[in-house]
């Protein structure tokens, strides 16, 4: 008898399901994406990468599976991008943290472009580097 391989257990994890997500679930995940960029539009307002998507999430995630999954994945992505942010301004006048951080938001806005393409297009997008605080 061969050897099947099975899929790997999915119990306690959060997955959307196999199927397409609808339309409106698309559109709303690539803005849970791209309103962090606000961030850089409002930068008087330190909070607000992280503000934006959460009322969002917090209005559409029960009626949109996708959009729920997406919302973690952009809060979990911009607490981690900001907490980076505060420590390294906290050791400005090393000025090697200065340039980390400014690397950390070009790529922070380069990971949220494509994570935007890739929720329109009904794809689930994980960021590179995140600590997973929402569940």
């Amino acid at each position: 008898m061969e050897n099947i391989p099975q899929p790997p257990s999915t119990q306690g994890s959060t997955q959307i399901p196999e199927t397409e997500p609808s339309k409106e679930a698309r559109t709303w995940a690539m803005a849970s994406h791209l309103l962090p960029l606000t961030g850089f539009l409002l930068p008087a307002v330190p909070v607000i990468n992280i503000v934006a998507p959460l009322v969002l999430w917090l209005i559409k995630k029960d009626e949109l599976p996708f959009l729920n999954d997406q919302g973690k994945e952009v809060l979990n992505f911009q607490i981690t991008l900001s907490l980076l942010i505060f420590a390294c301004f906290m050791t400005f006048w090393l000025i090697i943290p200065i340039v980390i951080a400014f690397i950390a938001c070009l790529a922070s806005l380069i990971f949220m472009i494509i994570g935007a393409i890739q929720a329109n297009d009904g794809k689930p997008y994980r960021y590179p580097f995140s600590l997973r605080l929402i569940k």
